[in-house]
């Protein structure tokens, strides 16, 4: 059932604007005569022009509304600059109610825009449902079209203008919860090496698990790409990288390595590279964020390491893979964890916990429970001594001074990371990226 009505006026001319309230009456009328079911909340946009007056939309609405008197407190009106500033304000009241299937009234020729737009600003989470509306020239009637206009697709130019809108838009929002505060070791010489890791602050990401510097999206989160590219700008400004040149794993949690200029894995968990000025990135929201660097042979790498991908050695594949492809020597490589879950938080079945107490037994607390206690870091830290890495080469949670530690515990840490354990299926992300200085 739909959740939510979108009536979309906003290119009409200035005189139709003028004309709001009658406009309105009739368009949920003719909604009304189609046995449209009234949805719970109903936005209506319009275009703001610039100098005009902002104030009084709603009341100056509810004369026409007193024939629908169930939308009389479910009516808002979203009046912006750009298309681009009315459906993100409208989104964000989406969000706020998790209303997820809108149904769109527009005029015909407004169709193929406002998919390009909500393509860029909605992900799979919403669903949307368009109707057609048809204003004749003297705003009198408005009834659905039986047309649908289909088959047509915007000229290419009319997409990038949508898109560089968008970013405009987005490029001029304020961050959210402070400012961007990025994660640096000591262990990794900065002379050689740009690197760090995020923590949740300085983006504009707005819905509470994600906010506010989420970089990560996928269909089942309410982020667009358009909203994690912006956190990813942000981030390469603060940091000093290209964001064209960003190269983030393609987590499959398990221990394929990518090896930059060679033919991409389809997934992979390590990227390696010894090419200057590209950045590499592996994500984290309990998963440990591994960077991998070589002062000697100046090779650098990422992985994403959770409790799968621990076990099944991803770490030190991304360090074999720099010893084969780069020549690197094991006893050179140094090693940071990030901020993860740690062992005072995170649990796993008893089965997949036996495989850590192979390992060894200190990585597992509780053993005997139904869900014991898990140290995913201590195991990495002995998985990559074992394979040759120097013990003071590895910079994890075992840092005494707390003034050097970055591997803090996600989930115990809201106010500085996301979790998934913590936040559950609709979680944000961090990162944790390094690249060779040219």
């Amino acid at each position: 059932m739909v959740e939510a009505v979108l009536i979309d006026l906003f290119s009409l001319p200035a005189n139709s604007q003028n004309n709001i309230q009658g406009l309105l009456h009739n368009t949920l009328e003719a909604i009304e005569k189609c046995s449209f079911i009234p949805a719970p909340c109903v936005y209506v946009m319009c275009c703001q022009r610039q100098g005009s007056e902002r104030k009084g939309e709603q009341e100056f609405l509810l004369p026409a509304l007193r024939s629908f008197q169930s939308l009389n407190r479910k009516l808002e009106v979203i009046r912006a600059q750009t298309t681009t500033a009315a459906l993100y304000t409208i989104k964000q009241r989406l969000d706020e109610k998790d209303l997820s299937i809108i149904k769109v009234i527009l005029p015909t020729l407004r169709k193929h825009l406002m998919e390009i737009y909500i393509d860029h600003l909605f992900t799979a989470v919403y669903r949307f449902e368009f109707e057609d509306l048809q204003a004749v020239s003297d705003c009198e009637n408005l009834q659905i079209a039986e047309h649908q206009n289909e088959g047509q697709t915007l000229p290419s130019q009319d997409v990038a203008l949508i898109r560089s809108e968008i970013q405009m838009y987005l490029e001029s929002l304020p961050s959210l919860k402070g400012e961007l505060t990025i994660l640096r070791s000591s262990l990794i010489p900065g002379d050689i090496f740009l690197h760090g890791f995020t923590t949740r602050t300085g983006g504009i990401s707005y819905i509470p698990t994600l906010s506010s510097c989420n970089l990560f999206s996928s269909s089942k989160r309410r982020d667009p790409q358009v909203v994690v590219k912006e956190n990813l700008r942000r981030l390469a400004n603060a940091a000093g990288f290209n964001p064209e040149a960003f190269h983030r794993v393609k987590v499959d949690h398990a221990n394929a390595v990518c090896i930059m200029g060679k033919t991409e894995p389809d997934n992979y968990d390590g990227i390696v590279t010894n090419q200057k000025g590209v950045t590499l990135a592996a994500p984290g929201a309990d998963c440990i964020p591994v960077l991998f660097a070589d002062p000697v042979r100046r090779a650098c790498g990422a992985a994403h390491s959770g409790w799968k991908g621990t076990l099944l050695g991803v770490s030190m594949a991304t360090v074999n893979a720099m010893v084969f492809e780069y020549g690197c020597n094991v006893k050179d490589i140094l090693v940071v964890l990030g901020p993860s879950v740690g062992p005072c938080c995170y649990k796993l079945p008893h089965e997949s916990a036996k495989e850590f107490h192979r390992i060894d037994p200190n990585c597992v607390r509780l053993f005997d429970s139904a869900s014991p206690y898990i140290d995913i870091r201590r195991a990495t830290r002995i998985l990559l001594e074992r394979g040759g890495i120097l013990p003071e080469n590895i910079q994890d949670d075992s840092v005494t001074d707390q003034n050097q530690n970055i591997t803090f515990c996600t989930a115990c840490h809201p106010d500085k990371f996301y979790s998934h354990f913590r936040d559950g299926a609709n979680f944000g992300t961090q990162i944790g990226f390094i690249s060779i200085k040219d």
